[in-house]
C-alpha cells in the first residue's frame, strides 16, 4: 500500500472531480493520504475530509499565504486543534500540524514568517504533534532552529530538494524528508544523490497535488495517484524494487503520522 504524506485535496482544484481523483488514486495502490491545512479558512475542508476511513489531516498556517493570516490565528489554530482532537474516534484523524515553516523566496517577510513558524512549534509542542514543515531554500537555518526548538515529536520537511548533507541533519534531529516530483527531472542531481544516500526508513512520498508536477506532466494537475510514479522513480535512483520503496515509505509514514497498519 502506498501512502501519499502530503496532497492538498481541499483545495479548490479538486472540487470538480474530487472522488473520480480519490478512485484513480485507489486504483494505483494509494492506500492512505495525509491532507495539510495552509490558512484558517480552510481549515473546515479539511476537517470534512478528515473524516473518511482512507484520509488523516494537519492543521497549519502555511507561510506562502502570510497576507491572508490574522494576529489571532495561531490562538485560532491552537483551539482548532484542542476541538478536533477531543473529538469521538469517528472524528477527523489530526496526525501533524501543518503545513507550517519559512519560505526563502520572500525575504521581505522573513522575520514574520520565523516568527508564525515558532509560534506553530510551540503548538506542535504542546499537543505532542509532529510537525509538516514547507522549508524552500533555507535548510540550514531550519536544522539550525530546529536544534534549538527540539521539538519532541520529529516531523515531515516536506518537498525536501537539498543535498545529502543536509537530509542527514534533518533526519538526525528526528524529522524524515518528503519526496516528490521535484525528483523525476533530470536536472535534479543534487536531490537524486540525496535520495540514493538516505536510511530505508528516512523518508515517505508525496505528491503535494495540485502542486509539483511531474516530469512529462508540467502544466497539468498534479494528483495523488501519481505518488506511484514517485514511488518508481525513487526506487530506480536507490537501486531497489517499487515494491521496497513503497514498504519502506508507508511504514515510515506511519511511524511518523501514528497511522494504523492495513488489515
Amino acid at each position: 500500500m502506498l501512502i501519499d504524506a502530503h496532497c492538498h485535496l481541499d483545495f479548490p482544484d479538486f472540487d470538480a472531480d474530487r472522488e473520480a481523483v480519490l478512485a484513480r488514486a485507489h486504483k494505483a495502490g494509494v492506500g492512505h493520504l495525509v491532507v495539510p491545512g495552509t490558512t484558517r479558512a480552510r481549515w473546515p475542508d479539511v476537517l470534512a475530509l478528515g473524516r473518511r476511513d482512507d484520509i488523516s489531516v494537519c492543521l497549519g498556517l502555511h507561510p506562502y499565504f502570510l497576507d491572508a493570516h490574522g494576529d489571532d490565528d495561531p490562538e485560532a489554530l491552537d483551539a482548532a486543534l484542542v476541538e478536533a482532537l477531543a473529538e469521538p474516534s469517528d472524528g477527523p484523524r489530526i496526525v501533524a500540524l501543518g503545513e507550517c515553516g519559512v519560505d526563502g523566496r520572500f525575504g521581505d517577510t522573513l522575520a514574520a514568517q520565523w516568527r508564525l513558524f515558532e509560534a506553530q512549534v510551540c503548538l506542535a509542542k504542546a499537543h505532542r504533534l509532529p510537525l509538516v514543515i514547507h522549508c524552500v531554500r533555507v535548510n540550514d537555518l531550519m536544522a539550525k532552529r530546529l536544534r534549538q526548538l527540539a521539538p519532541p515529536q520529529g516531523g515531515l520537511i516536506h518537498a525536501f530538494a537539498g543535498s545529502p548533507e543536509q537530509a542527514q541533519r534533518f533526519i538526525d534531529l528526528g524529522f524524515v524528508v518528503g519526496l516528490g516530483g521535484a525528483l523525476t527531472h533530470d536536472r535534479a542531481k543534487r536531490l537524486h544523490r540525496a535520495v540514493a544516500s538516505l536510511p530505508d526508513d528516512g523518508y515517505v512520498l508525496e505528491t503535494d497535488s495540485p502542486d509539483m508536477p511531474l516530469a512529462g506532466h508540467r502544466g497539468e494537475r498534479n494528483e495523488p495517484a501519481r505518488v506511484a510514479e514517485v514511488c518508481r522513480a525513487v526506487a530506480r535512483l536507490r537501486g531497489q524494487s517499487p515494491t521496497r520503496v513503497a514498504a519502506d515509505s508507508s511504514a515510515t509514514a506511519r511511524r511518523l503520522f501514528g497511522l494504523e497498519a492495513p488489515r
